[in-house]
């Protein structure tokens, strides 16, 4: 799932295909070292105790740095008939610097979260069979035979509830942080300014509070506009939601509805499923799963 993704972003997103197969690789190679320790070294602050594998992260930093260079240029010497996230950060006031750093964000935790969210989205799918079914009932009503288009995606409206649910009841990114850019009060509390706040999402998301049942998965939770409205103030939905994740929302839309017009997808029998939390939650082992033909 992840290699799709990452196919996916280098294609859609940034408008490479990479015809070089080692290039491809070195890309690949460099994009999984730099999370990784991203996740990890910086986490726990292993990174500067380890001389070699900070080397390690600094040239796999400089490569991916190098690669997204030359794609900026292209973008910007060429005339494509495709428009990309990269064509929007050219197009925009901003400088070098700050189009580099944002394609390297995007092009990481863009790939990252939407490998995750399909794979979780599949598990919670073959998990619960009447979801699966009244999801499967509004794909074939409002794609039919025909193609997938922008148009008919915003009409899957259960399937969005679906994917909302998916990132709650996975608590796809647990932690997030922010700079306090004035300052703030809580209680008896003083946040100056300029304080990194960081946000427990992987709490918040499962508070029985603003949660009934939150271990449950249900999409029906978003059906309604409560439930709409603190997804959308935890910027997983409406004006402060991420664009890494509104990317992962679409493809993840795709990928589902192409699977479930032609698969029922089941589940595999006594196989456990463990969480592990970093900075975009992932399962500890494979995610295993059968399918049978629909008729």
């Amino acid at each position: 799932m992840l290699g799709f993704a990452l196919k996916f972003v280098t294609r859609m997103v940034l408008g490479s295909t990479f015809e070089d197969e080692q290039e491809v690789i070195q890309f690949q190679k460099s994009h999984g070292t730099v999370w990784s320790e991203i996740g990890k070294g910086f986490l726990d602050g292993s990174l500067d105790k380890n001389t070699t594998r900070k080397k390690q992260y600094q040239e796999a930093l400089m490569q991916l740095e190098s690669t997204l260079k030359k794609i900026i240029k292209e973008r910007k010497g060429g005339n494509f008939s495709q428009h990309t996230f990269i064509d929007s950060l050219v197009q925009g006031n901003l400088n070098e610097q700050q189009i580099l750093e944002d394609s390297v964000v995007f092009s990481l935790a863009g790939c990252i979260i939407t490998a995750r969210l399909c794979t979780w989205a599949i598990h919670f799918l073959t998990s619960s069979g009447e979801v699966q079914k009244k999801l499967y009932q509004e794909i074939d009503q409002v794609l039919g035979k025909g193609p997938i288009t922008s148009e008919k995606i915003e009409q899957l409206s259960y399937c969005r509830q679906v994917l909302f649910e998916t990132v709650r009841t996975a608590k796809l990114t647990p932690v997030s942080a922010r700079l306090q850019d004035t300052e703030g009060k809580v209680g008896p509390f003083v946040i100056p300014k300029e304080t990194l706040i960081l946000y427990a999402l992987g709490v918040v998301l499962q508070d029985p509070s603003t949660w009934p049942l939150p271990h449950r998965f249900d999409p029906d939770r978003f059906a309604d506009e409560p439930g709409m409205k603190v997804f959308a103030s935890l910027g997983f939905s409406g004006t402060w939601e991420c664009p890494e994740l509104r990317c992962a929302y679409l493809v993840t839309t795709v990928l589902v509805s192409v699977l479930l017009k032609r698969l029922r997808l089941l589940a595999v029998e006594r196989r456990g499923f463990e969480m592990k939390y970093e900075l975009v939650t992932s399962s500890r082992e494979e995610a295993w799963i059968t399918v049978s033909k629909r008729h």
